[in-house]
């Protein structure tokens, strides 16, 4: 009973926690109304929603992405060349072609998926590199399409001062929202477990019948679509786009990076880390642009995480707070510490013991 208690006043606390920050994010704007403060907002939100798609693949199949750049180039084209080929005019319109530029980057998600995963682990990462470089190299050439190096143009939002930043800043959320929702639906699902079956031992996985292939595909073309869309919402929002921009090969080391930084293969790891380092690397260039120092401390933090928190801030946090719980109750209950469990049951072996999957999971 007592058991059952913590538990419900955990999960409890959690769901608390969760609408203060849901509360948060949808107030932001209000309370901080300085046009700096929420470009940086803008820029964070979007990295956020980048970094919780990505991770809902590479995060929970273990295979890392370096070319997620694809879907959110791809998705930024979709949105300016249609407004600005048609001549749109600036507004709210304007967004609707925001879930259609999802669209495309999950049609482009299924030949690409088809052929990357293909491979294994580290080979998939070579693939994913080329077939960005590949897509870079499209952007520049195609010239009757994307208007090469001289970029893209789209329609000017009718917008002034702080009210241009704050409809792009709850056009990010919203995909942001979307993003989190098919993170947790993945996780908390028979989908995801066969993921982490996946990551786990692949070769175990498919042996326990797991479709490895049809997952991991359908598991790469999901985090496309809301890359796609951040995408536009990112083209849209800076008013022009240039194939290095829209397809850079930061663009995926960054998400990579906010993803690791926060904790890979968890819900909340890529929100922390994409609030933190864009944050971050958005003030540092404005304030230290002129001399880069900004990149030094971007770097040297970076080195520090990787470092003193090599799991990432999130399970390294939730462990220290589990063991300072289970060394309380102990105390409490008087008996001296006994031998730590081996640890949880692997994904693969919970598919093979388990008729029925769990719903629940590390946040």
């Amino acid at each position: 009973m007592t058991t059952r208690r913590a538990r419900a006043a955990a999960t409890t606390a959690k769901a608390a926690f969760w609408v203060v920050v849901a509360g948060l994010l949808v107030a932001f704007p209000a309370i901080f109304t300085n046009t700096t403060v929420t470009s940086i907002a803008v820029f964070a939100v979007i990295y956020m929603a980048a970094a919780t798609a990505w991770n809902s693949f590479s995060g929970y199949s273990g295979y890392v992405s370096i070319g997620h750049a694809v879907f959110f180039g791809s998705g930024a084209y979709t949105l300016v060349l249609i407004a600005s080929d048609n001549h749109w005019p600036g507004g709210y319109g304007v967004f609707t072609l925001v879930p259609l530029a999802g669209l495309v980057a999950m049609v482009i998600a299924v030949p690409y998926g088809l052929v990357a995963l293909r491979t294994r682990r580290h080979t998939f990462v070579v693939v994913t590199i080329a077939v960005f470089f590949i897509f870079q190299l499209l952007a520049y050439n195609l010239k009757f399409l994307t208007h090469g190096s001289q970029g893209a143009v789209t329609p000017t939002p009718p917008w002034i001062g702080a009210g241009y930043n704050d409809r792009f800043y709850y056009a990010a959320l919203c995909v942001l929202a979307i993003a989190v929702a098919i993170s947790v639906g993945m996780r908390r699902s028979r989908f995801g477990l066969q993921l982490l079956a996946i990551r786990d031992d692949e070769d175990r996985a498919a042996g326990l019948g797991v479709r490895t292939t049809r997952v991991k595909l359908s598991a790469f073309v999901l985090s496309a679509f809301p890359v796609g869309m951040i995408g536009a919402v990112w083209g849209y929002f800076l008013g022009s786009i240039h194939p290095q921009f829209a397809f850079n090969a930061l663009f995926d080391l960054s998400i990579a990076i906010m993803s690791f930084l926060g904790g890979l293969g968890t819900i909340s790891g890529p929100l922390l880390g994409g609030a933190l380092l864009e944050s971050l690397q958005q003030y540092f260039a404005i304030q230290y642009s002129q001399d880069n120092l900004y990149l030094v401390a971007y770097g040297a933090l970076f080195l520090f995480v990787i470092v003193l928190l090599p799991r990432g801030v999130i399970p390294t946090v939730a462990g220290t707070l589990r063991s300072w719980r289970d060394r309380r109750g102990q105390v409490r209950a008087g008996s001296a510490p006994g031998p730590q469990p081996a640890g949880q049951a692997s994904p693969a072996r919970a598919l093979s013991a388990a008729s029925s999957y769990p719903a629940g999971g590390d946040d």
